[in-house]
């Protein structure tokens, strides 16, 4: 049992690897661009959503366009109001990498690890970017074919079998377990990937799997409050902004878990997908229908935090 849970945090590690590596190459194509894009391009929630979703998806991790956004709140760049519009597009932006490895392509294992290595050790910037984001890939899909083979003998262990059915059976555990994994990992992804591996071996059933998306979501948030410990009173009620986005949509969506479940599975009927679309469908959902309120948003979480006086 202790071999199976070393090799889970082994390819945990791996995923986490490799997303950080691909960012990294991300980053540096446009690493300039990134931060003068959310300075300029904020002026109203609508283009602040854009923003975010777009920067988002480029980056790979809503945890930092969220650590960037509280920086550019801290420095006086963005103001409050600004950094909501971000805040729901980086939970829509970051269903971009989810719907990626919802996909099977395990035979492009071994040519993107090959391209990303040799593109590596290239002198031109351009293409040691391109090579981090070919061999970060490489090396998610070759965590995600190791979460999935280790779902099965993790489920034979009777305490793991026993706690998973739980979970089938209680949404509101499933949501529970999404927030406190994805709070210790950092990843709402490599969380839903955990998710995924489990489903493809009908061990978790997609309720369930829908049920740790949601508390994903909430779980992601810790990153924003941590960044702002410490920095401007503005900074942090971006971080208090994005917990209260987040479980309020959790809380709205929890009663239609069922109804996202069975909308996902009449789109395919490939688990992975299911999952990936569900939370799309959610983030989507949740983000537009605050969009035409971010005023009213605002004041409330200013009226909440009222020993917090921020700029508008």
């Amino acid at each position: 049992m202790g071999e199976l849970f070393s090799l889970f945090a082994v390819y945990i590690t791996i995923f986490l690897f490799g997303m950080t590596v691909m960012r990294t190459g991300l980053v540096n194509l446009s690493q300039d661009r990134l931060k003068m894009t959310l300075m300029k391009m904020t002026s109203s929630p609508l283009k602040g959503l854009l923003v975010g979703t777009v920067v988002t998806a480029i980056l790979q991790s809503s945890s930092a366009v969220m650590v960037m956004t509280v920086g550019l709140v801290a420095a006086g760049y963005l103001t409050f109001k600004q950094s909501i519009g971000i805040i729901l597009g980086t939970n829509i932006g970051t269903c971009f990498t989810t719907e990626l490895i919802a996909f099977n392509i395990t035979s492009a294992i071994i040519p993107l690890l090959i391209i990303g290595v040799i593109l590596l050790n290239m002198r031109k910037h351009i293409t040691y970017c391109l090579g981090c984001i070919s061999f970060g890939l490489g090396c998610i899909f070759v965590a995600m074919q190791g979460l999935e083979t280790l779902a099965y003998p993790i489920a034979s262990i009777p305490a793991a079998y026993n706690f998973l059915q739980l979970t089938n059976e209680n949404n509101l555990l499933a949501v529970g377990v999404g927030a406190v994994l994805s709070a210790l990992i950092q990843s709402s992804t490599a969380t839903t990937a955990i998710a995924m591996g489990f489903m493809n071996d009908n061990i978790l059933a997609l309720q369930a799997g829908i049920g740790i998306v949601l508390g994903a979501n909430i779980g992601t948030c810790l990153t924003a409050f941590l960044a702002g410990v410490g920095a401007s009173r503005p900074a942090k009620l971006v971080g208090f902004a994005h917990i209260w986005l987040n479980i309020i949509g959790v809380l709205v969506f929890f009663p239609f878990i069922g109804w996202l479940g069975a909308l996902s599975s009449s789109l395919t009927t490939i688990p992975n997908l299911q999952l990936a679309h569900a939370g799309t469908i959610f983030n989507i959902i949740s983000s537009l229908a605050v969009l035409p309120f971010v005023a009213l948003f605002t004041k409330f979480i200013t009226t909440l935090h009222d020993d917090v006086k921020v700029r508008m």
